[in-house]
């Protein structure tokens, strides 16, 4: 059975992307791939809002957040945590056997940069790492507020995951003074999985360079004499790079504002017509995801059973809660290529699935 995704990633992939992954093979270390990477460099510097490289890597983004603990932390890092995916970031640190703090909120709570200030400033620390958009609850930290507390401690890096934020919204590297900027092909980007893309700052770098026992694959030093020849120090996913200069193509004719105006506008659309129906938010207001909503389940609907008439009925799914959240919240996704009237065809679909869902019964 053929069914869209509404989900928070993958989404979604466009024909027209589709068909630029299949795209005759290159060699990797060829002057066509040179000028393959090459020419997708300016559109990704200024998404990222950096003039420092972008380098891409064959892994999911967690590939290069775990490899960018591997580089920069020789003391300890404190890790964000409010959410499934900054929690396995602490996981990931203590597995890597670097030393790591907790600094843990509730799953849907925003980090709050004061508490980053008092643990900061207890010392010790040499990195930190943060989820911008935390996908699993829906949740959006202030990222310029967090950054201004992170001037405060110059010794320390700052590694920010912007996998569902990317692209959809207005980010500003270098202004804000993030050292390590991730992100992934999946989400925003509405690519298929496989590739993540990786900005890096000089005095990242040089700390990196620094750094013991940082491994091969996810070196970033490597990663910079590679770039310097428009190459990757691996063979590389050649079909993603593919696709992602055509998504990019994409952006550039749709403009860049316009991108992230349709982001917002098909956020608020799902929001305003989701909570009408009596559902609440889970995050707190003004802290809500620009690329998906994340409702709490209080109106007690079988979120199993509505996923399912959604999808052999209807030909779509959303998702019904991640970990801990599973049927407690749901969370529609309006990120990638979605339009005004494929997020209106979206909403229909729910409401008459939602009219076939019954309620489970209280607890």
């Amino acid at each position: 059975m053929s069914y869209k995704l509404f989900i928070p990633g993958p989404i979604a992939v466009s024909e027209k992307t589709l068909r630029a992954m299949a795209r005759p093979m290159i060699g990797h270390r060829s002057n066509d791939f040179v000028a393959l990477y090459q020419s997708i460099q300016p559109d990704l510097q200024s998404l990222m809002g950096t003039k420092d490289p972008v380098y891409l890597s064959t892994s999911s983004a967690w590939g290069v957040m775990e490899g960018a603990i591997g580089n920069v932390v020789r003391k300890k890092v404190l890790n964000c945590m409010n959410g499934a995916f900054s929690d396995k970031w602490y996981d990931v640190a203590l597995r890597v056997g670097k030393q790591a703090t907790a600094l843990r909120f509730d799953w849907g709570k925003p980090v709050d940069p004061e508490a980053v200030r008092r643990e900061l400033a207890t010392g010790g620390y040499d990195a930190l790492t943060l989820i911008h958009n935390e996908t699993s609850c829906g949740c959006m930290s202030d990222l310029p507020a967090i950054m201004k507390v992170l001037r405060e401690f110059p010794e320390v890096i700052s590694i920010v995951d912007t996998v569902s934020s990317f692209s959809a919204m207005p980010l500003a590297k270098d202004e804000l003074g993030i050292d390590v900027l991730v992100t992934g092909s999946q989400k925003a980007l509405a690519l298929p999985p496989g590739l993540s893309l990786v900005s890096v700052s000089a005095r990242a770098l040089e700390r990196a360079a620094g750094t013991e026992g940082r491994g091969y694959y996810f070196d970033f030093v490597e990663f910079q004499k590679n770039h310097e020849q428009g190459m990757t120090p691996s063979t590389p996913a050649i079909s993603l790079i593919y696709a992602l200069q055509s998504k990019l193509e994409d952006i550039r004719a749709e403009g860049v504002t316009n991108r992230h105006a349709r982001h917002a506008r098909l956020n608020r659309t799902v929001r305003e017509h989701v909570l009408a129906k009596g559902f609440t938010m889970f995050p707190p207001a003004g802290y809500g995801s620009v690329t998906l909503n994340c409702f709490a389940n209080n109106l007690g609907y079988d979120l199993a059973a509505l996923n399912k008439t959604l999808k052999s009925k209807h030909h779509l799914v959303i998702d019904g809660g991640y970990g801990k959240l599973k049927g407690k919240t749901f969370r529609i996704s309006n990120m990638g290529d979605e339009t005004d009237e494929t997020i209106a065809a979206m909403l229909a679909a729910f409401d008459s699935a939602l009219a076939e869902t019954p309620r489970l019964p209280a607890a």
